[in-house]
């Protein structure tokens, strides 16, 4: 089997794991929608999985403190896109064609506008909402926005940055803070009190099936490349 067949193999084998992780996104939401449903969330709002959300919620309680940390710290994703997006333009400018821009960027500039895309339709369809009320309002929780945002951005400044440095150094540094930065991130943000533990569970799984989705059609577009000897 040569190099190509394997390349498109194993990102076949990506983009069905990323598949079966929104499915299992997709099974969470409607668990969430239709059972245990009770009138416990803030304001007297219906939440899923009742059971196992308020004694989650009244055991870590409510840290402020955490919230606003982990809030401000939802720049350094924005942050990593930003600079994704000049790489883009730089070479959009430079090569004068949409068309010879690296096809992984523009594979990850659509990636991106997929994963704004999620967070305005749930903002739009409110699964949960908070526990507590932020500054006198009821607000949409479901999934956790903040850790969409961290666990659909930080592993592509590792993938990409595996693509394009060769400091091995370097990468091991990117690759360490990008872990211990989005570890903290997703135990910071439930901690914080501010979500339910589903809606955490929620943004861990689509924001994996959304990295891997993505991720094989990287790899496809590689053994493509290949193949036409580019």
């Amino acid at each position: 089997m040569n190099m190509t067949q394997n390349t498109k193999k194993h990102g076949i084998r990506l983009l069905i794991t990323g598949g079966v992780f929104a499915a299992l996104f997709a099974l969470w939401t409607a668990l969430i929608l239709t059972v245990d449903v009770e009138p416990v969330g803030a304001a007297g709002s219906r939440i899923g999985l009742a059971s196992l959300n308020v004694p989650f919620h009244e055991r870590i309680g409510v840290h402020m403190f955490l919230y606003t940390l982990t809030d401000w710290l939802g720049l350094v994703p924005i942050l990593v896109c930003m600079v994704f997006g000049v790489i883009g333009l730089a070479q959009l400018i430079g090569r004068r064609s949409l068309f010879r821009v690296d096809v992984d960027i523009l594979l990850l500039g659509a990636y991106y506008v997929l994963v704004i895309a999620a967070y305005l339709i749930f903002e739009r369809l409110p699964i949960n909402v908070r526990p507590i009320p932020i500054d006198g309002r009821t607000e949409p929780s479901y999934p956790s926005s903040t850790t969409l945002l961290v666990l659909t951005v930080m592993p592509t400044l590792c993938f990409e940055a595996h693509r394009r440095l060769r400091n091995a150094a370097l990468l091991c540094l990117l690759d360490s803070f990008a872990a211990a930065f989005s570890l903290f991130m997703v135990i910071g943000r439930t901690a914080a009190g501010v979500h339910w533990l589903s809606d955490i569970i929620g943004s861990v799984l689509l924001s994996a099936g959304l990295y891997l989705l993505f991720r094989g059609c990287v790899i496809l577009a590689d053994g493509k490349n290949k193949r036409k000897g580019r």
